[in-house]
């Protein structure tokens, strides 16, 4: 039997969340994050600075377009959505340090993080219930 704090540890290896993974990007860590939803998808919005790489795609397009030593982060629309652990699953098969970030894009936008999409980069509202409303500093 696994001992809870062994549990704890091991599920934090494999997942991380929107506000681990904005704060690793403004301070400038080497993560790649990649979007694994579909094309209309990412054109309604997507991480500021993401890849886009459908999960279908990883094996094919990865070993040429992501470092083979990259941290990888992978994310797909919410909760209720599973590509995200299918594009984590596709990156770990190749032998990528990947996390998945839980949540997915639903929890990026709802914590008021930058999206991106054909207009330029927009913050949307912070909702009350996922992130604590503050004032903006150029993050």
């Amino acid at each position: 039997m696994i001992d809870r704090a062994e549990y704890y540890a091991a599920k934090l290896a494999y997942e991380t969340d929107a506000s681990d993974v904005h704060a690793a990007l403004k301070a400038g860590e080497d993560v790649v994050v990649i979007d694994v939803r579909a094309d209309e998808a990412w054109a309604q919005g997507h991480v500021s600075g993401a890849v886009h790489m459908h999960y279908s795609e990883i094996a094919t397009r990865a070993p040429a377009e992501v470092p083979a030593d990259a941290a990888v982060v992978v994310y797909c629309w919410s909760p209720g959505c599973n590509a995200g652990a299918k594009g984590a699953r596709e990156f770990a098969a190749l032998g990528y340090d990947v996390r998945e970030m839980i949540g997915g894009f639903e929890y990026w936008v709802r914590e008021g993080y930058p999206v991106e999409d054909a207009d330029g980069v927009h913050h949307r509202p912070v909702d009350p219930l996922t992130g604590v409303a503050r004032v903006r500093t150029n993050a």
